[in-house]
């Protein structure tokens, strides 16, 4: 019977000290040293005592005597050294009894109560021993450091989880706590939680972090960032979480340093540094890496387009090649720009910059009166910028100044050779964002089919189209541009032109960058590449090292199969930098229309659905969700006015009713 013996038994990972009250066989009735009575099943029980405690005795006295033996127990618990212990017995491999441990820490004649401390202390440790049956089993050397090592991370944890919600807590109520010392670990939390949610590394922490300081939503963690000065109110999220590199690396910037010292060689290149050259782009631009030039001869023109050439200054696999290949090109964002380059390079050493001589591959193109090409060439070039001129200013002038009429006049012949060959005009206006000097955000179109916009968009056209063409005929490998004919070519209705736009370009086959020269269906010509703007787009440079290592009779830079490898990683990044310039636009749109709850916006229905039409708010070529209205059937195609009820851009919410 084990009625008045002294029981201690774990509970929820603590040893409790009782005495029994009664032996039920199958269950013992325990009052707990907290003075409870607990039922427990005997296979429960970690140590009997060999003496008994008078059971009939008021429950205070069984209390107050089990707080003795508590004490006592305690005490001795305090004189056991587990590491002395694991030292002595782990290199036996064996296991080994409670007492037999309990006599190595106190001696031979043992009690209960050394017992107990015994088992006490390297139960609280459970660093150096594990528990089987009635026995202790010392771990292995390594087990021992793979516990400690856990415990210490836990103890950070917990210690990371308590700073984190004091501190968090006192942030939201609006008060200024002192660091702690693990701050930059509860920022980089904070950033997790607001970039990747529920799939953040450390969420389940980040959740506790957050509950110790009372904060039930883990969306909150954006907003505590902004609060803390860590982000700005308009964070862009997509550059953290696609980890777009907003600065150089300090190899990269050296090299550009000394790309900036490097003088400029003339040595092998045609000097056309007294031809009138001029750049046209928009008022804002600095990176300038096209120009062109126009000069009247016998029975027709020369059209120069001039490309700079950064293959003398780029050195392939140097710190700046792999940064820029790395980047595949620079992103242009409606409140900021990411350089491929360095901007010291960018828009300066290597920009074709009025009155400072530049490197360049120039294009030469022969054409009689009728606009036919009758020659063309590359070669490698030095130029002299005479004019940087804007689209606004050659729209102002183009009829009146003979060079800008004629070389409109190309322009609009070369574009009617590509609408002959199958070519697709469909256009669309450029949304353009702008703070005004009170910071209030002004949106507009800016239109691409001005005479200006149409000049250089033709002679870009061209460069790239020629640019393919030779290297087809001189078999030398290059990245080509092209795409297959549309599944369906839709008549045009001028009444309905934006509506057209949207679902002929729904109809467009998608581009396909490769080494084999293919046609490009929607530019109408029979090969294409990109290499007018190496400054801003990584293939163009590796069209333009092909293009110069030929022109100057040096083997490729790149073979075919070496092209293809670093194609697959210059697509995968300009797939990223698409989203994130769509959802750019999408976020400061939606910022816009918050500012305008309740005001009304043209509309045209794009596509009927089953709760839902698709429509194309027009003043900014926006394509939205519209609920359908009870009783109310829209069609395809329709122009109608919307009212926007609510817009969030940091909930990507917009939510529109038809107006009355």
């Amino acid at each position: 019977m084990t009625e008045g013996k002294i029981i201690e038994y774990i509970d929820q990972r603590e040893i409790v000290l009782s005495v029994c009250l009664k032996d039920r066989v199958n269950k013992l009735q325990l009052l707990t040293l907290s003075n409870q009575e607990v039922s427990i099943s005997p296979r429960r029980v970690l140590l009997f005592s060999s003496n008994t405690l008078d059971v009939t005795r008021s429950r205070g006295e069984l209390v107050q005597e089990l707080r003795v033996v508590d004490k006592r127990r305690t005490d001795y618990m305090k004189k056991v050294s587990v590491r002395d212990l694991w030292e002595l017995t782990h290199e036996e491999n064996e296991s080994f009894t409670y007492k037999y441990l309990a006599q190595l820490s106190f001696g031979n004649d043992v009690t209960d109560d050394h017992i107990s401390a015994l088992v006490r202390a390297i139960f609280a440790d459970r660093v150096f021993f594990k528990m089987k049956d009635d026995y202790f089993i010392p771990n292995s050397p390594d087990k021992v450091k793979q516990i400690r090592k856990a415990r210490d991370e836990a103890a950070i944890r917990e210690r990371e989880i308590k700073e984190g919600a004091n501190f968090l807590k006192e942030v939201v109520n609006n008060r200024h706590p002192e660091d702690p010392p693990l701050k930059e670990r509860i920022i980089e939390i904070l950033i997790q939680l607001a970039l990747y949610g529920k799939d953040a590394p450390d969420f389940k922490m980040g959740r506790e972090i957050f509950s110790g300081a009372g904060i039930k939503d883990i969306d909150q963690a954006r907003h505590l960032l902004v609060k803390l000065d860590i982000w700005h109110k308009d964070e862009n999220l997509d550059l953290h979480r696609f980890k777009i590199r907003t600065d150089f690396s300090e190899p990269a910037l050296k090299e550009a340093d000394i790309v900036m010292r490097q003088e400029t060689d003339p040595l092998g290149r045609e000097d056309l540094t007294d031809l009138s050259i001029f750049t046209i782009d928009g008022p804002n631009t600095r990176d300038f890496d096209d120009a062109l030039s126009l000069q009247p001869i016998d029975g027709g023109y020369v059209l120069g387009v001039h490309i700079t050439d950064l293959t003398t200054f780029i050195k392939v696999d140097g710190h700046l090649d792999r940064e820029a290949s790395e980047r595949a090109s620079s992103v242009y964002l409606p409140v900021n720009q990411i350089p491929m380059l360095p901007s010291s390079l960018s828009n300066n050493a290597l920009s074709l910059v009025k009155g400072s001589n530049r490197l360049a591959i120039s294009l030469f193109v022969d054409f009689d009166r009728d606009w036919n090409i009758k020659n063309y060439r590359f070669m490698p070039t030095i130029v002299r910028i005479e004019k940087q001129l804007t689209y606004d200013h050659v729209n102002a002038v183009y009829k009146e100044e003979p060079i800008f009429s004629a070389l409109y006049q190309l322009a609009q012949a070369l574009r009617q050779k590509r609408l002959a060959n199958g070519a697709m005009l469909i256009p669309l206006p450029e949304l353009h964002f702008k703070f005004g000097n009170n910071s209030k955000l002004q949106v507009r179109l800016i239109r691409q089919d001005t005479p200006s916009k149409i000049i250089v968009s033709e002679c870009m056209i061209l460069y790239n189209w020629l640019t393919a063409k030779f290297a087809s005929e001189k078999a030398l490998p290059i990245l080509n541009r092209s795409q297959e004919p549309p599944q369906e070519r839709l008549f045009i209705d001028a009444s309905k032109y934006i509506y057209y736009l949207f679902q002929q370009r729904r109809k467009l086959q998608p581009l396909l960058i490769d080494t084999i020269p293919q046609p490009h269906s929607s530019l109408g010509v029979d090969a294409y590449t990109n290499a007018t703007s190496p400054l801003r787009r990584y293939m163009d440079l590796l069209v333009q090292r092909q293009i110069h290592s030929y022109l100057l009779k040096n083997r490729p830079v790149y073979t075919e199969s070496r092209l293809k490898e670093l194609n697959m990683l210059i697509q995968q990044t300009l797939r990223d930098i698409d989203l994130i310039k769509r959802n750019q636009i999408r976020y400061w749109l939606l910022k816009y229309l918050a500012g305008h709850i309740n005001g009304n916006f043209n509309a045209i229905v794009f596509q009927k659905l089953k709760y839902k039409h698709l429509i194309i708010l027009t003043d900014f070529l926006f394509v939205a969700d519209l609920p359908k209205a009870s009783g109310l059937e829209l069609s395809a195609g329709e122009e109608i006015k919307v009212v926007v009820k609510k817009s969030d851009p940091w909930d990507d919410i917009l939510i529109l009713e038809l107006a009355n």
